[in-house]
């Protein structure tokens, strides 16, 4: 790192913005997180439409949701959308080895987080509610899961930005990368308020 600090020290305030090019990424980007809220819209619709499709026998959502497990997983991601917060604040003052450091505690939280949907996943397996066992279990699994799977995602897209800056230093290449990164994570977190609310809170109360 301490070949880039000369560099790193010229920055601007957002370097994200310097360049064109890095203006235009965080436009398409935005266009790319309205067309993210279209398909989660569709997909929070099909489970609404379907909740109380459950076959006789199957267990229901108020049978199934532990709150208290979704609310440490809910938690905890909403705290790594500060510690996001926390890297591009850093990246915007020039530090970047505390940028890092935020970053690798968001990519910890994140893994956290997909730690305990598969535990509540494989618990809901054995109790079973399995993806094909009713509408109910199938809508749920695809909304759920497809959040879980941008989780993972971000985890990976992060940690990758990690090592490149590691390589080639804060810029204004690698700058609007970890910009973007960091709106990508506050969508899924967002998306996860929404999750929350829909799927497990009016799960439980009927």
């Amino acid at each position: 790192m301490s070949g880039h600090a000369h560099v790193d020290g010229q920055l601007p305030h957002e370097p994200e913005k310097a360049t064109l090019e890095g203006r235009n990424k965080v436009l398409g980007f935005w266009l790319f997180l309205g067309g993210e809220t279209v398909l989660f819209g569709t997909l929070f619709s099909a489970f609404l439409a379907l909740r109380h499709q459950v076959g006789d026998g199957n267990p229901t959502a108020n049978e199934l949701f532990e709150l208290p497990t979704v609310a440490l997983a809910t938690f905890i991601l909403l705290t790594s959308s500060l510690t996001s917060v926390f890297a591009i604040q850093s990246m915007h003052t020039n530090r970047v080895k505390s940028m890092i450091n935020w970053l690798i505690i968001t990519v910890i939280f994140g893994l956290a987080f997909l730690g305990l949907e598969i535990y509540e996943f494989t618990n809901y397996v054995h109790e079973g509610h399995k993806f094909s066992t009713s509408a109910f279990s199938t809508s749920f699994y695809t909304l759920v899961g497809f959040h879980g799977a941008h989780v993972l995602f971000g985890v990976l897209w992060i940690s990758i930005l990690i090592a490149q800056v590691f390589k080639k230093g804060l810029n204004v290449v690698t700058a609007p990368k970890i910009y973007v990164a960091g709106m990508y994570w506050h969508f899924i977190d967002v998306v996860w308020v929404f999750i929350f609310t829909v799927v497990y809170l009016m799960g439980k109360v009927g």
